[in-house]
């Protein structure tokens, strides 16, 4: 079994295709989704794939940084309202993100304490997003990784100091189609880590792999990922499959 720990095939983008795209992966053994939320206009399409497969696809709870604006009181009721109807695997994504705009950036590390402090009361994990924003990320993570909260930063892309300083806190790293990109870094880094450091993940329909890169990014993609990891730690492809499918399972279903 392999597992996407991190993908929105929830999004209007697979709409019409989800039962191909969700073929096409279980033909190549992904068998297990994790969904991240984003905000609460696309909670009711995230959830109804979870509703539509059940055994598959697990939902998180989570207002993404990129999302946190004006109305992010009301954003964080509808999150916390949620947390207490039902149980989700995690929440997330949530985190920073001063790529684009730093004009909410004290909200967005409200929002992302809160949410944090929310896990470790619910006791589940957290997927982290985190771009142009890794040191304050690492910072603001610390205090609660000392108190047992555990994760995933999802869509790992840093230096082997900072990959290094994430597996000191506990948490793992998600790998995805990054790692194929010729001149991204990951590659280099990935070869000093140990598989039990990491996830897979595809973002989909974001970050497509080679050779796949200009198509929208699917599950089924995961086994370019795979063999890129197999290829660096010189090991199996189902060293692989299974390493990372067993850190994701326990961090998911430990509780």
């Amino acid at each position: 079994m392999i597992i996407d720990t991190h993908t929105h095939i929830y999004l209007p983008n697979f709409k019409d295709t989800i039962d191909e795209v969700m073929a096409r992966a279980n033909t190549v053994g992904v068998s297990r989704f994790y969904l991240p939320a984003i905000d609460s206009t696309s909670f009711d399409d995230l959830l109804q794939l979870e509703n539509k497969y059940p055994l598959q696809c697990f939902a998180m709870a989570g207002l993404h940084p990129c999302s946190v604006g004006a109305n992010v009181a009301t954003e964080l009721n509808y999150v916390h309202q949620q947390l207490q109807q039902r149980k989700f695997v995690a929440i997330g994504e949530i985190g920073l993100d001063l790529y684009w705009d730093k004009t909410y950036e004290q909200q967005q590390l409200q929002a992302f304490t809160t949410q944090m402090q929310w896990a470790l009361e619910y006791n589940i994990p957290i997927s982290i997003h985190t771009r142009n924003a890794m040191a304050l990320t690492i910072q603001a993570v610390k205090p609660f990784a000392n108190k047992g909260l555990r994760g995933i930063f999802h869509c790992f892309g840093g230096s082997i100091e900072t990959a290094n300083e994430i597996i000191n806190m506990g948490f793992l790293l998600g790998i995805g189609g990054v790692i194929t990109y010729k001149n991204a870094g990951l590659a280099e880094v990935v070869t000093q880590l140990n598989v039990k450091h990491l996830v897979l993940e595809t973002d989909a329909p974001y970050l497509t792999p080679v050779p796949n890169r200009s198509k929208p990014n699917e599950p089924s993609y995961l086994v370019h990922i795979i063999e890129k990891i197999a290829i660096l730690k010189n090991i199996s492809v189902a060293e692989v499959a299974q390493a990372t499918t067993a850190n994701a399972l326990q961090l998911f279903h430990k509780s």
